[in-house]
């Protein structure tokens, strides 16, 4: 249930401030073995830099050129363990990468991709090869060859919710739209001030964890009046997303003349995600846009390799998010370490400890919580062991395929349409029965909204995924609001306005 504002007597291990994706991966494992977690979010869940990201489970075969070993043979591994634990929202994706010679030899590639293939255990995942590029290849003309490999494609947001509802399942309170106003120590506890809707309230805890992402150094400076072990670099990355820009479903890895590179991701059947840009952000992390310096770079990229021509007014939507990365001094954005570091603070050895996560990406979350409970450990020196390797994320349990599931869905739901079977089963998993129940028609499944949103789905996401506006149910929830118009949106709004928004166990 959502916290009520009065005090909480109780004394919880952790507290945790942040619910993107660190945040809740954290309160998730630290859950699992046994400790009592809080977690805070001042806003929606993943609604800042976890639901901005390329939306892509990779390696980071870029990092590779950083000599980032350790952090790309950690991902590599990851891919595996998630589409395990996931396979609903994660899978797998075949990348090509078209070869300009003039920007990096064939042979660096190929050995990139050698290291690639074989630095990480790989099960599901095929390996790389050479590709040859005929008249009816989407690239220009001029582009013959290239190289493709595996990764996989996940929904960012869904990753955030789904652990957040591990958390809760193994016992966790997270709440949302609840600020955390300051946290100062008091012999072995830490006493944190929130405040929600509902009022302020206050609560203790044994450690506390700074998962803040963009805003975990202001956090140690302003709330705890502390100082920052680490500075925090913000590297702004930003997307269009443009009508499909050719047939199939692999996506292309584009290199530019200034060495960054480039993605181009089939989006959601019928558009084209196109990202990211690098550059250093100053501003408000909650403020950030994408520019037209970006925008025009995107195009620019696009443009040199698909013979599908892009102009600004292709553009259907943009989203853009900052990548809070450890202060490396490195002078140029794109070779900032994308590794995480943890920092641990305490004064003395009676006092509660701090941990905060600086840097850290969507792949290795879970490694960067099992590390986190590491640095954890003498302090809670009887809390189990790493359990989140084999465990399923909520919806992924029993589950054969999103194709099978979907399948299933329709078998039962007999007038449910491919598109809408589909989305479900690879939103919700095995979860969907949860919303389905046993209609056996859409009429069952009560008011439309448009797009193949009904309320028993809205209905849902507010009991149980914490949503509470059109913003969290369209574009984090699920990612309809693309094709929302604004009459279909009053109208949900209005619906939502009905609805008493705190979670319950689902």
């Amino acid at each position: 249930m959502q916290t009520s504002p009065q005090s909480n007597d109780k004394i919880y291990d952790l507290a945790v401030i942040g619910g993107g994706i660190n945040g809740v991966g954290i309160a998730a494992d630290a859950s699992g073995r046994g400790l009592s977690v809080f977690l805070c979010e001042k806003d929606d869940l993943a609604s800042h830099t976890s639901s901005a990201s390329s939306k892509l489970i990779h390696g980071g075969l870029r990092y590779l050129e950083h000599k980032e070993f350790r952090l790309v043979r950690e991902a590599l591994a990851e891919r595996e363990v998630l589409l395990a634990k996931a396979p609903h929202i994660i899978r797998p994706m075949r990348f090509i990468m078209p070869h300009r010679p003039h920007l990096r030899p064939a042979w660096l590639i190929r050995t990139g991709l050698f290291f690639y293939d074989h630095l990480g255990k790989r099960e599901k995942l095929l390996g790389s090869n050479n590709v040859y590029f005929k008249e009816d290849s989407p690239l220009n003309a001029a582009i013959t060859r290239g190289f493709e490999y595996s990764d996989c494609a996940v929904d960012d947001a869904r990753l955030v919710v789904l652990n957040a509802m591990h958390a809760r399942e193994k016992g966790a309170d997270i709440v949302t739209r609840t600020r955390c106003l300051s946290a100062q120590r008091e012999g072995q506890y830490w006493v944190v001030d929130l405040e929600n809707e509902q009022g302020q309230f206050q609560i203790k805890a044994k450690a506390l964890v700074n998962a803040a992402g963009p805003w975990v150094a202001q956090f140690i400076k302003q709330d705890l009046q502390l100082k920052s072990p680490y500075g925090i670099r913000l590297i702004q990355g930003s997307h269009i997303i443009v009508p499909k820009l050719y047939e199939g479903d692999k996506a292309f890895i584009m290199q530019n003349d200034d060495r960054r590179i480039v993605f181009a991701i089939p989006y959601l059947d019928q558009y084209t995600m196109i990202g990211t840009t690098d550059r250093e952000y100053q501003g408000d992390p909650a403020q950030v846009k994408i520019t037209q310096e970006e925008t025009d770079y995107l195009i620019k990229v696009s443009n040199a390799h698909f013979k599908n021509q892009l102009t600004q007014a292709d553009i259907v939507s943009t989203f853009a998010g900052v990548r809070p990365l450890c202060d490396d001094e490195s002078d140029n954005p794109s070779a900032i370490t994308r590794d995480y570091t943890l920092a641990l603070s305490k004064e003395s050895a009676e006092q509660a400890p701090l941990l905060s996560v600086f840097g850290g990406k969507l792949t290795t979350y879970r490694k960067l919580a099992e590390s986190a409970m590491q640095q954890l450990k003498p302090f809670f020196p009887d809390m189990k062991g790493s359990w989140t390797a084999t465990e399923a994320l909520p919806g992924g349990e029993n589950m054969e395929s999103a194709e099978q599931l979907a399948k299933e869905i329709r078998a039962q739901v007999t007038d449910a349409s491919e598109t809408l079977a589909k989305r479900w089963a690879s939103a919700y998993g095995s979860r969907i029965w949860n919303i389905v129940g046993e209609a056996t028609s859409i009429e069952q499944l009560g008011q439309h909204f448009g797009q193949g949103l009904y309320a028993k789905e809205v209905d849902y996401l507010c009991a149980v995924e914490w949503a509470s506006n059109s913003q969290d149910v369209l574009w984090r929830r699920s990612k309809l609001g693309l094709n929302f118009a604004q009459s279909e949106i009053e109208s949900l709004d209005a619906y939502l306005a009905t609805k008493p928004h705190h979670t319950v166990a689902a």
